[in-house]
């Protein structure tokens, strides 16, 4: 196993873009962890599988019927071998996600693929809401990347053409959901590097989690 570093933070703080375009920086490989929880969401609905269903869901996670594969700029979802990926990114998907995240039975069932995805000879950028808390607990290198809510909101809007208000009242919402469940909650692992990208472009943020990471290697 490489090296492992986590950006953790909430919905729509930059952290994939951030994450991404680190993992391209060093050469590495790159995971957005949510996609487990968007993937089987999404998989369970296409199933007709009711989500209060938490074996029904816990079993799923190892039906090969969807599929999780990395790539440099995307972590792609399949569902019976078609490409889902742009699918799974709506915002029903994302609530339908938050709730399925909330069983333990379906985090524990996730987490060995979710672990796997650092087996290889190269390091592993991995984002998510729990990756240094969780998953990679004993990750080299840790941030937590986070931004208002309107700014937050603001970006997600343009991404799906939504209204903003309505982005913020879900942001808010999503963020309590994430923030509140009773197993892995959405939280600052105590030795990240802590960052708020609300006053900062893309290449400043790149820059300074770069510098950290490095700094660790």
């Amino acid at each position: 196993m490489g090296m492992v570093v986590t950006i953790d933070g909430p919905a729509a703080s930059g952290k994939s873009t951030v994450s991404r375009e680190l993992a391209a920086r060093l050469g590495w490989q790159w995971v957005s962890t949510g996609a487990f929880y968007r993937g089987l969401a999404y998989a369970a609905i296409e199933l007709q599988i009711d989500l209060d269903d938490v074996k029904a869901l816990a079993e799923l996670t190892h039906n090969p019927v969807w599929q999780i594969k990395l790539d440099a700029s995307r972590t792609k979802v399949f569902f019976k071998d078609e490409d889902v990926t742009d699918k799974i990114a709506h915002e029903d998907v994302g609530n339908y996600a938050s709730k399925v995240s909330h069983y333990p039975e379906v985090r524990k069932a996730l987490l060995d693929a979710q672990r796997n995805c650092a087996n290889g000879p190269k390091g592993l950028v991995a984002e998510g809401r729990d990756c240094g808390t969780v998953v990679f607990p004993n990750a080299e290198a840790k941030v937590f990347l986070t931004a208002s809510s309107e700014h937050r909101a603001a970006r997600r809007a343009a991404e799906l053409g939504l209204d903003q208000d309505d982005m913020v009242k879900a942001q808010k919402q999503r963020d309590h959901q994430d923030s509140t469940r009773k197993v892995a909650p959405m939280a600052a692992p105590q030795d990240a590097l802590m960052l708020d990208s609300t006053e900062l472009n893309l290449n400043e943020v790149v820059d300074r989690v770069y510098d950290f990471v490095k700094g660790k290697i």
